[in-house]
């Protein structure tokens, strides 16, 4: 009889939604965080797993047998189960993959970051775009114009930005270039960082 529940428990289709604990871990910090019990699709948790995993069948079923993800600084617990395996293959036919020809794209950007040794300044579109006032042009504008004329080349699907992402290889005269443009920015904590940054390349994060 429990032979049979197990062969049944196995070939059950996996679930819509997973109830979660969830919880935050603050960097250098021993704070301990609230810990939230919330129903998470499960598309949504094993999309997290991805950025570790890949499309790799056999590690997605480990993580949901041990019931445990740490990704970025969200941790999360589950009761782990043994999952069809027929379940996680199908679900991960449905994930996109990487297309190494697909075309660089600066209107479909969602997300710029900026990088040098030991740097890393992200950069949203809305933040890119606004500016101060009487300003003319954007910083966006900027960044766009130096990815579309550096020869952009393709850098994987981040299933993490649920985007195609693009890299250029900074000049020292482009480097120059977008801590100078830093002005255009409004925020003046980014345009502090940026105009005094040791930029080297610059990654663009393109939706579908």
């Amino acid at each position: 009889m429990l032979t049979c529940r197990l062969a049944y428990r196995k070939a059950v289709s996996l679930p819509e939604t997973i109830r979660v604990k969830l919880s935050t871990e603050a960097a250098e910090s021993i704070s301990l965080t609230p810990v939230v019990v919330q129903e998470l699709p499960l598309r949504e948790l094993v999309e997290h797993m991805l950025g570790i995993t890949g499309k790799d069948e056999a590690r997605v079923h480990e993580l949901l047998l041990r019931g445990t993800l740490v990704s970025g600084a969200s941790r999360f617990r589950w009761a782990g189960w043994d999952a069809s395996r027929d379940g996680i293959r199908g679900m991960l036919a449905s994930f996109p993959d990487s297309e190494p020809d697909r075309p660089f794209q600066a209107a479909r950007c969602m997300r710029v970051v900026m990088a040098g040794p030991r740097l890393r300044i992200e950069i949203s579109r809305e933040a890119g775009i606004r500016k101060p006032f009487l300003r003319r042009g954007s910083f966006w504008q900027i960044l766009m114009d130096v990815g579309s004329g550096g020869n952009p080349r393709y850098d994987g699907y981040s299933y993490k930005d649920r985007a195609d992402l693009y890299r250029v290889d900074l000049s020292l005269p482009a480097a120059a270039q977008l801590r100078s443009e830093a002005k255009l920015l409004r925020y003046t904590t980014l345009r502090e960082r940026i105009s005094r940054a040791a930029l080297q390349t610059l990654t663009f994060a393109q939706t579908r």
